[in-house]
């Protein structure tokens, strides 16, 4: 029986948010390697999913940005998620913007993050990925240095996709987050089709390499009107990427204002993201057909909220911000209500 996070997260919550998060992280990694995931995780929902060539346990994904290292990732699997993704990695180290950069907003059931792509690089979250034990599909987030220029954004990707490649069940491209300099802009009609053209080709070269096919996922902003996602949509077909993300979090601080916190820079995720990601989830459906694969996250705090993302039309779903304010059970909790439906 795992140990109630009930009792737990008042303790955690005292702490500043980042040293929690390290704590956690390292916590569950050591309890995992010591055979005992069972203090914090309950057996995984059995409801098997194939998309994109990938076969899935359950419906239910961690997020990018919880293990940016790939340091947990079978500690987290053992949670009972479906799969895990892990990252964002640079293909050079990076501190990341300066501390404090994790806020809590507790009464809105959110966060706010300015992290800044903080990770060690391509070499040493590749160390920690190759020890894992693939227990489910890993995904693997990469994006760009922040003092590379957004006009040689592609060189740092192409960098990325060339290294996470052979280690990767799926590689997702991360253009959305709003704490590096003008990474957004990546998304718009001047800068999105060579982006999406470059890594097409750098694929190819490494499919013929390596003789496999890995899929290729954009993640992309919640913060986007109809006419930007359905452009977002079109270039995702005649680009032939396999999937889409939506969504990152948002800069909008319309649910939190007033709040302690609340004007801080950077990204805001939990309830408050919640109906905008199902929006934009929604809108590429429209706009994508029924068979194009979307991954629906933001503001997962409950069984319901899981099945609303698939309502909207998302083929999977994934936690981060849920899983601070709610713990390890949430994630089969989501897992099963998505399994009965």
């Amino acid at each position: 029986m795992p140990v109630s996070y009930v009792l737990i997260r008042p303790i955690l919550f005292r702490l500043n948010p980042e040293w929690a998060h390290q704590l956690t992280l390292r916590g569950i990694r050591l309890a995992h390697s010591a055979g005992l995931s069972l203090l914090y995780a309950s057996p995984p929902v059995h409801d098997p999913v194939e998309l994109f060539g990938l076969r899935f346990a359950n419906r239910v994904g961690l997020a990018a940005g919880l293990d940016k290292n790939g340091e947990a990732i079978d500690a987290l699997a053992a949670m009972g998620f479906g799969f895990v993704e892990a990252g964002t990695v640079t293909p050079r180290g990076q501190p990341g913007n300066p501390k404090p950069r994790l806020f809590r907003l507790p009464q809105a059931q959110a966060l706010i993050n300015r992290m800044g792509f903080n990770n060690d690089g391509l070499e040493a979250f590749l160390r920690h990925v190759r020890r894992s034990h693939r227990p489910v599909p890993i995904g693997l987030n990469i994006g760009k240095n922040a003092s590379t220029p957004v006009e040689r954004a592609l060189d740092d990707y192409r960098i990325g996709l060339r290294g996470v490649y052979t280690a990767a069940d799926y590689v997702s491209i991360n253009i959305s987050s709003p704490n590096t300099r003008n990474l957004r802009q990546l998304q718009t009609d001047t800068a999105l089709p060579a982006l999406l053209r470059g890594l097409a080709e750098e694929r190819e070269t490494l499919r013929q390499q390596h003789g496999r096919h890995v899929p290729m996922l954009l993640k992309i902003a919640p913060d986007l009107d109809d006419p930007q996602i359905d452009f977002i949509a079109d270039q995702l077909r005649a680009s032939g990427m396999d999937g889409v993300i939506a969504t990152n979090t948002t800069l909008s601080r319309d649910a939190v204002a007033g709040l302690p916190h609340a004007q801080e820079a950077g990204g805001l995720s939990g309830a408050p993201l919640r109906a905008a990601s199902t929006r934009v989830i929604a809108r590429l459906r429209q706009r994508l057909g029924p068979d194009f694969p979307i991954i629906g996250v933001g503001g997962i705090l409950s069984a319901a909220d899981a099945v609303e993302k698939r309502q909207a039309g998302a083929d999977l779903v994934q936690l981060y911000t849920g899983l601070i304010y709610r713990g390890p059970a949430l994630v089969r909790e989501c897992a099963a209500a998505l399994a009965r439906r």
